[in-house]
């Protein structure tokens, strides 16, 4: 069907507000801090045969591949099968799934009968189960991260509101009040997208709002083809690694050949190390968001919608029982480190095209931080996701202590932390001076984060990398500082893995600090002023100054 260019404007900006309207939804009426104030959480509209339509600007490793998720549900219930109530849920890894903490809805948008497309959420859930509260470091299976929810169809009616899918999540999360909360704003969330899209089709007309959504995926594959069309045919290698695989051997090795061929871009990991014995495996699904949010981020314009269309012109493979395609029943739990590393080294061969157009490395290391106790009250569990250092780019500074591209999770507020946890206090967080790489441009800075234990008996668990490795600099540019963990008891100083949990004490501090970004360009290059103005700021020490001027 023919839109009027007006009535395309029209729908099409609906359907965008539509979809950020559920993720305002989504994160105002959640509970835990890791949704309510870190924001990992996402929400999208797909169409009625799951491809991803418009989505929340939110995180990119959870939409990326929204719409290949979503297929394995259409598989086994046909959109024909579904009625009024209906909703499907999925977040296993070994099913089309991220990891278990991960959890998707998709709720039929129902009009006159028919579906016409799907409301979407997903969030970082807080606590699923499995061998430890929050976060299982030792995890050696996928079975002992949580529970796995194949693909399923509930409904609202039979199964939520004290029904039995509702009962067996309860019954197998420790902090039931957040997580619960948790799916009721994902339910929430897709309620608002399916009312504005049945508003829609009731003002317009159903035919009107199928085309737009189908034109609107068109228009991000045109875009998108056009953009890699500016790229020089050709083969482009790159690899990056993480410090180790958890058990103590390392380093572990991501590598990409991207080959662009005229309007499309093949991206194949063959190369990459094989699969490892813990968390750190990442599934498929990842690995696809990893790559096209890279190639995105590198080659469009922010106001090109992020839906199926940007996929068309993109093919990702990767080895089967590799790091980046494992097999069952391998952990994945801690994904985001090898899917960070897929994204670097996607950056790093497609800089050798356009270098004007890529970054360099940043502390690109999602670090999940748990602390957890067992209280007379029940189980308290604070989970957070931190990044570090941005990488400089061309013309631009690194942005200093955000998260990483593809996770984009907000700062949680110490007023936040100090209202919802009674066992810790935060005794400072704090930017890390000289933690970002020299260059014309530099890197973003890390930072630094300590609380104080208040009770005996609480567990802390985190993943992370860059603890030995560190992130490095393009075109001259100096890499950045690497991080670490550390308990500090009375007098001693222990100092964690950057995989690990450790049972704490009353009066324990723990230091959690982040590195710094690459820089970009030669050190020799940056303005006088500028390292003056990092000064004043306290980015860098005064001998700091002095070591980068001699470069």
């Amino acid at each position: 069907m023919e839109l009027d260019p007006v009535e395309y404007a029209i729908l099409s900006q609906s359907v965008i507000a539509a979809a950020r309207e559920m993720g305002a939804k989504l994160i105002r009426s959640a509970y835990s801090t890791i949704l309510r104030e870190a924001r990992d959480g996402s929400a999208a509209l797909l169409d009625a045969e799951g491809f991803t339509v418009a989505q929340a600007e939110l995180i990119p490793m959870q939409l990326g591949s929204i719409g290949p998720i979503f297929q394995p549900c259409k598989a086994l219930f046909p959109k024909e099968s579904l009625e009024e109530g209906d909703f499907l849920v999925i977040n296993d890894p070994y099913s089309g799934g991220q990891h278990l903490q991960d959890v998707f809805f998709f709720h039929p948008i129902f009009v006159a009968g028919e579906v016409i497309g799907f409301a979407a959420s997903v969030a970082h859930h807080l606590d699923l189960g499995g061998g430890a509260p929050g976060l299982n470091a030792g995890a050696r299976d996928v079975y002992a991260e949580g529970l796995i929810i194949p693909p399923m169809k509930v409904n609202i009616h039979r199964d939520w509101h004290g029904g039995g899918f509702q009962r067996l999540l309860r019954a197998n999360v420790r902090v039931p009040q957040q997580t619960m909360g948790d799916f009721d704003a994902q339910i929430a969330a897709n309620n608002i997208g399916v009312l504005r899209m049945q508003e829609l089709a009731a003002r317009y007309g159903v035919a009107k709002v199928k085309a737009a959504m189908a034109a609107l995926q068109d228009y991000s594959e045109r875009r998108m083809r056009a953009a890699i069309a500016e790229v020089a045919d050709g083969t482009y290698r790159g690899e990056s690694q993480m410090d180790d695989d958890g058990l103590g051997s390392g380093p572990v090795t991501v590598r990409v050949a991207v080959t662009v061929a005229g309007d499309s871009i093949d991206v194949d990991f063959a190369g990459t190390d094989p699969q490892v014995g813990t968390n750190l495996n990442c599934p498929f699904a990842s690995v696809i968001s990893a790559s096209v949010s890279c190639l995105k981020a590198a080659l469009t314009s922010p106001d090109i919608p992020f839906n199926d269309g940007a996929l068309r012109p993109i093919k990702v493979t990767a080895p089967k029982g590799s790091l980046l395609n494992p097999n069952h029943p391998a952990p994945v739990r801690a994904r985001m480190i090898s899917a960070s590393r897929a994204w670097e080294s996607v950056m790093l061969a497609i800089s050798q095209a356009v270098p004007e157009k890529v970054i360099a490395q940043g502390y690109d290391t999602t670090t999940a931080f748990c602390l957890s106790w067992l209280g007379p009250k029940g189980w308290s569990v604070y989970l957070e996701v931190y990044g570090g250092g941005y990488g400089a780019g061309i013309g631009n500074d690194g942005c200093d202590a955000v998260d990483n591209p593809l996770s984009n999770c907000s700062n949680t507020p110490v007023e936040a932390m100090d209202q919802d946890f009674s066992f810790f206090r935060v005794l400072d967080y704090m930017l890390r001076p000289d933690s970002a790489g020299v260059g014309a441009r530099r890197g973003g800075a890390g930072f630094s984060r300590s609380y104080e234990i208040l009770v005996d008996g609480p567990l802390v668990s985190h993943y992370s990398d860059r603890f030995t490795g560190q992130a490095n600099g393009l075109f001259g540019g100096g890499k950045g500082a690497s991080g670490f963990c550390r308990v500090k008891r009375g007098g001693q100083v222990i100092e964690l893995r950057s995989k690990d949990s450790f049972n704490l004490q009353a009066g324990d501090i723990v230091t959690i600090s982040l590195g710094g970004g690459g820089g970009y360009g030669k050190p020799a290059d940056r303005p006088a002023a500028l390292i003056q103005r990092d000064l004043e700021d306290g980015i860098i020490t005064p001998g700091h100054a002095a070591a980068w001027a001699a470069e």
